[in-house]
C-alpha cells in the first residue's frame, strides 16, 4: 500500500502531462478550423491575423516582462537583431503565408503541410552546417513527401480551385518557420526560451497590425461578432494555452515523449475539418496522413537535438 501511494503523484503527474500533450496537439490543429470558419465570413486573412496577434499580444507582453525580471541581463545588438528578424520570418511571415494559404486549399491539407517542418529543418541543417543526411532519415522524408502527395491529388480530384496555389503558400509558410527553427537555436540558448518567444511574438504582432493598418481602413473591423468571437478562440485555444500546455507536458513527460503524442495533430484536424466544415474523410486524407506522421516520428526518433524548456 505504501508503495502505491508513494507512485501515485508519479503516476498522476505522467497522466497530467499526457492529457496536457494531448490539449495542446489538438488545440495548435485547431487554429485551421478557426480560420476557415472565419473566412465563411468574407473576411480577409490579413484582418484575421491582426485580430488574433491582437488578442494574444497582451499575454506574449505579460511573459516577456516575466522573463525579463528573471533574466535581467540586456540584449546585445545581436540579440535584438535576431530576434526582429526570426520573429518577422518565423511568426509573422509563416503566418501570413499560412493564413492566405488556407483561403485555397482544406484545413486537412494545410496541417499535414505544416506538420514536414522538421524535415525541412533537416534538410536546411544540412546545406547551412554541411550536416549529412542519412539513409533511414531520407527514406522518412520520402515517406512524409508521398503522404502530401496522396491528400495533394485527392483533393485535386475534388476540384478545389486555387489548390496549386495554397500548397505553394502554405510551404513557404512551413519553410519559413523552419528557417526560424534553424536560427533561433543560438539565440535561445543564451535569451532563454520563454524570453526569446515572447519578444519574437510581440514582433510579429506589430507587424501584422502595421500591416493592417497600412493596407486597409478602419471600416476593416466593421466584422460580424462571430469573427471577432472566432479570433479570440484562436488566440486563446491555438495560440496562448498550448505554449502553457507543452511546456507543462515536457517538465512532466519530457520533450520527446510530448513530440511523439503531437503527431495526433494531423488526424484531429482532419477529423474536426469533417466535424465542422464537412471536408471528406476518405481513406486517402487518412493513408497520406499516416505516411506523414510516420516520417516525421522517424525523424524526430533518430534526431540528435535535445529543447530544454
Amino acid at each position: 500500500m505504501g508503495i502505491q501511494s508513494k507512485n501515485f503523484p508519479v503516476n498522476r503527474e505522467v497522466f497530467i502531462g499526457v492529457i496536457f500533450a494531448l490539449l495542446a496537439a489538438v488545440g495548435s490543429s485547431g487554429k485551421a478550423i478557426f480560420i476557415k470558419l472565419a473566412y465563411q465570413d468574407n473576411v480577409d486573412a490579413i484582418t484575421l491575423l491582426a485580430l488574433r496577434m491582437a488578442f494574444s499580444v497582451p499575454f506574449f507582453i505579460g511573459v516577456a516582462i516575466w522573463a525579463k525580471r528573471r533574466n535581467a541581463a540586456p540584449l546585445s545588438r545581436h540579440d535584438r537583431l535576431m530576434v526582429l528578424g526570426l520573429g518577422l520570418i518565423g511568426y509573422y511571415l509563416s503566418s501570413f503565408l499560412d493564413f492566405c494559404g488556407l483561403q485555397y486549399i482544406s484545413a486537412g491539407l494545410e496541417r499535414l503541410i505544416l506538420f514536414l517542418y522538421p524535415t525541412m529543418t533537416v534538410i536546411l541543417s544540412a546545406l547551412i552546417y554541411k550536416q549529412s543526411i542519412g539513409k533511414k532519415i531520407i527514406s522518412a522524408m520520402v515517406l512524409s513527401y508521398f503522404g502530401i502527395v496522396l491528400v495533394f491529388f485527392h483533393d485535386v480530384e475534388m476540384k478545389q480551385s486555387g489548390i496549386l496555389l495554397g500548397t505553394a503558400l502554405v510551404f513557404a509558410s512551413t519553410l519559413s518557420y523552419s528557417v526560424y527553427l534553424v536560427g533561433a537555436g543560438h539565440s535561445i540558448a543564451r535569451i532563454g526560451v520563454a524570453r526569446f518567444t515572447a519578444y519574437s511574438m510581440v514582433v510579429a504582432s506589430l507587424a501584422s497590425l502595421l500591416q493592417l493598418a497600412v493596407t486597409h481602413p478602419w471600416s476593416a473591423f466593421n466584422l460580424s461578432a462571430k469573427v471577432y468571437e472566432l479570433a479570440l478562440s484562436m488566440a486563446i485555444f491555438s495560440t496562448i494555452l498550448p505554449v502553457f500546455l507543452v511546456g507543462y507536458a515536457i517538465r512532466c513527460i519530457g520533450a520527446g515523449r510530448a513530440s511523439l503524442i503531437g503527431t495526433i495533430g494531423p488526424v484531429s484536424t482532419i477529423y474536426m475539418a469533417y466535424l465542422f466544415l464537412g471536408e471528406s474523410m476518405t481513406f486517402m486524407r487518412i493513408a497520406g496522413s499516416l505516411f506523414v506522421m510516420a516520417g516525421v516520428l522517424i525523424i524526430s526518433l533518430n534526431s540528435n537535438k535535445r529543447v530544454d524548456y
